[in-house]
């Protein structure tokens, strides 16, 4: 039986700018692409590999193929089975994908995830051709389910939609993320084609991800497509993740990696994490970054960071606004921002802050008054990086349900096509749509500041350090012209 976990290439009118999907992170369309690994899908490919199903791995975005170049791929491997992980924004461009390939592989069955067919699964069902809807962000385990009893005939998991014998919209009950990480086996970097993937933030090579847990132990934010597909926080054992790091040091020469985890455990976690590092020898071996929060610093706690390799970590700063926080439940003091950053910055780490701008209860001084906390805190060298997007409900988060509640969409349910990033979806009290995308573009050109070029340029120590530059030189151009409002089609593997 032949298997293929996937992802049809989508591209933006300019034939430049690309679709970033991957693990039900937040949509955009890029100028300046850099792919994170997919590691839930990834381990899909590997569990079903180890279960004896002939799979492949074809990610037709990280490879930038066209879409004929992929149909052409399909033509080769002839799959019997197909995994495809989705998003609000191409969800419908994936119904006619499909529908186009039933045609060319009639016996071939479909399987849609991800955090917008978890909220909305038999609107996929009832819309196109697609035969299993996999719901919750257990995708390994549940997609070997499928196939599985598409083999043999064993009972499906819960969590999957699919149809019934006489046609009809059935479900094998409500998923329960039962799962155990650590029964899983690492995953197969080789099937998966682990080289295609990595961001600008990473200064040594070879660089790879990893993945600690699903997804965050705080788990509130109204904004996140993890609320949705995980709603309970599970990890891997710190033992299983250090053991998988020294295969990637022994096997592959693996220098740096990032652990894509929506937060890093602390608690007993981190600590026996950072012993296990020291002890092992790994911190004297490769860099280690994560996702985290400013809540979680203290001196101490940095320090240990440090000492265990640790270098950057990704930093949720969303709103200079404390209201705003509140609200996205993200449960973080605004007026301690700083100086957490400069606990970080005083052990040695560096700091990534994620910004969002187009708030449906913020003004245009409130989103000024975060973009010039982002400049504040990179001017001053207590941030080294920083990205910026508009804010988009995505079905499913309680952000969207609070959209439709109070009237905020200024798009109508179900033109899930303009949620890619490309114009507002909510109604901001004192801006036009075209200054959201300016205030969003500024968070990028605010950075441009000679304060700021001078300390970049008297931090570089070696090769490393420029190479890390130039690619973060790059991404800051693209991202100045990734919020020009670009609107996309309906046709398969293209936009308008």
């Amino acid at each position: 039986m032949r298997v293929a976990v996937t992802y049809p290439p989508l591209r933006a009118p300019d034939g430049v700018s690309q679709a970033t999907l991957g693990q039900n992170r937040q949509f955009q369309w890029f100028h300046n692409p850099s792919y994170i690994y997919p590691m839930i899908p990834a381990s899909l490919a590997t569990l079903l590999s180890k279960n004896d199903f002939e799979t492949a791995w074809m990610d037709g975005i990280a490879e930038e193929w066209s879409f004929e170049q992929y149909l052409a791929e399909m033509k080769k491997f002839q799959p019997d089975l197909l995994f495809i992980e989705t998003k609000t924004p191409t969800v419908k461009q994936y119904w006619k994908i499909i529908g186009q390939m039933k045609e060319m592989f009639p016996n071939c069955k479909f399987v849609l995830y991800g955090d917008h067919v978890t909220a909305m699964p038999e609107e996929s069902m009832r819309n196109s051709l697609v035969d299993f809807v996999i719901t919750g962000g257990d995708y390994d385990f549940l997609g070997l389910s499928i196939a599985k009893s598409l083999r043999n005939g064993a009972e499906l998991r819960a969590g999957i939609y699919y149809r019934d014998s006489e046609g009809k919209i059935a479900n094998s009950g409500k998923f329960d993320l039962v799962g155990k990480l650590d029964e899983l086996p690492w995953i197969d970097r080789e099937l998966t084609k682990w080289w295609m993937y990595g961001e600008f933030l990473y200064k040594r090579t070879p660089f790879t991800y990893t993945l600690a847990g699903r997804d965050c132990p705080y788990g509130k934010c109204t904004f996140c497509s993890w609320t949705t597909i995980a709603p309970r926080f599970k990890v891997r054992t710190p033992q299983n993740l250090l053991d998988e790091i020294g295969f990637l040091i022994e096997h592959y020469g693996i220098r740096e990696i990032f652990d894509d985890t929506g937060t890093f455990p602390i608690g007993g976690y981190m600590q026996e994490f950072c012993e296990g590092m020291i002890e092992r020898g790994y911190n004297k071996k490769i860099y280690f970054d994560c996702n985290f929060r400013f809540d979680y610093f203290n001196p101490k706690l940095a320090q240990t960071m440090k000492s265990a390799g640790f270098r950057w970590m990704k930093m949720g700063l969303e709103s200079a606004n404390q209201e705003t926080v509140n609200r996205l439940r993200k449960k973080s003091e605004i007026g301690l921002v700083a100086e957490k950053c400069r606990i970080a910055k005083n052990a040695g780490l560096e700091v990534h802050l994620t910004i969002m701008v187009g708030y449906p209860w913020e003004t245009k001084q409130d989103a000024l008054n975060t973009v010039n906390l982002a400049k504040y805190l990179m001017r001053e060298g207590l941030a080294d990086t920083l990205q910026g997007t508009v804010v988009i409900p995505y079905p499913g988060t309680p952000l969207y349900d609070q959209a439709v509640e109070n009237g905020w969409l200024t798009v109508p349910p179900g033109e899930w096509e303009r949620y890619g990033m490309t114009e507002p979806v909510l109604h901001v009290p004192d801006m036009k749509p075209d200054e959201v995308m300016k205030m969003a573009h500024s968070i990028y050109s605010g950075v441009i500041h000679p304060k700021f070029i001078w300390k970049v340029l008297r931090d570089i120590k070696g090769t490393e350090d420029i190479a890390y530059l130039y690619r973060s030189a790059r991404a800051l151009m693209g991202h100045l012209f990734d919020f020009k409002g670009t609107r996309t089609s309906d046709e398969p593997g293209k936009s308008n």
